[in-house]
C-alpha cells in the first residue's frame, strides 16, 4: 500500500509540478518491473528497454495531460503492453522470453551454506522453466501476481480481461506449477537443510491475493 501511495505522489509531483527528480524516482522504481513485463511480449531485452523508455519519455512530454491518470502504475503497464503488441505487429515476431534476472529479496541467500545457495538457484531456474511452459496469457498473469505482487483487479485492468478470467487462469497456473514442481518439493522435503526452500516454494505457488 505504501508503495502505491509513493508512486501516486511521485506521479502527481512530476505531472503537476514538472518535478524532474520525482520523474526520475518513478522511473527507477518501475523501470525494472516494466522491462521484465515487456520481455514477455517481445524478443529481446534491449527492445523491451527501448519500449519502456519510450513510454516514460512520452509521459514526460505529455505530463500536463497525464494529470488525469488516477492509477499511474496500472497505466504504465497497459502502455508498455500496448507498445509491445504494436512492436510484434510490425515485426510479426512473438516469443515468450524466460526471465533470468530474479529478485529473491535475499530471503534464501545463505553465504555459510554454498550447497543451499546452489540448490536455491537451481530451484529458481526450474520454477522459471515451469512458468515458461504455461500458455502466454496464463504465464503473464502468474508473473504479474506472484512476482509483481499485483491484485487480481489490477491484472484484469492491465490485460483488459475480466476478474473471473484472471482467477481461472491463476487456478490453472497454480495447478500446472504444483505438478511441475512436485518432484523438487519432494526432493527438498527429503533433505533436512531444505525446509526453508520447500516452504518458500509452497508459499510462492499457493498464496493468492
Amino acid at each position: 500500500m505504501q508503495k502505491e501511495v509513493n508512486i501516486n505522489d511521485l506521479w502527481e509531483r512530476f505531472t503537476k509540478g514538472s518535478d524532474a527528480r520525482s520523474f526520475e524516482a518513478l522511473f527507477h522504481e518501475l523501470n525494472p518491473r516494466l522491462i521484465k513485463f515487456c520481455t514477455l511480449y517481445v524478443h529481446y531485452q534491449q527492445v523491451a528497454e527501448e519500449i519502456v523508455s519510450d513510454v516514460f519519455v512520452k509521459c514526460w512530454m505529455d505530463r500536463v495531460q497525464m494529470q488525469v491518470v488516477e492509477k499511474p502504475e496500472t497505466y504504465l503497464f497497459i502502455a508498455v503492453k500496448n507498445q509491445a503488441l504494436n512492436y510484434n505487429k510490425r515485426f510479426s515476431s512473438i516469443q515468450v522470453v524466460n526471465i533470468e534476472d530474479h529478485d529473491g529479496g535475499g530471503i534464501l541467500i545463505n553465504e555459510a551454506s554454498p550447497e543451499l545457495e546452489l540448490e536455491k538457484k537451481e530451484l529458481i531456474f526450474k520454477m522459471d522453466q515451469a512458468i515458461g511452459t504455461l500458455p502466454r496469457q496464463c504465464g503473464i498473469i502468474f508473473r504479474l501476481i506472484k512476482e509483481n505482487g499485483m491484485k487480481y483487479k489490477e491484472v484484469a485492468e492491465i490485460l483488459n480481461i475480466s476478474h473471473r478470467t484472471v482467477h481461472t487462469q491463476m487456478l490453472r497456473a497454480m495447478k500446472k506449477m504444483s505438478k511441475a514442481m512436485d518432484p523438487y518439493l519432494k526432493k527438498a522435503n527429503r533433505q533436512a537443510t531444505d525446509n526453508l526452500i520447500s516452504t518458500i516454494l509452497v508459499l510462492f505457488i499457493f498464496m493468492g491475493n
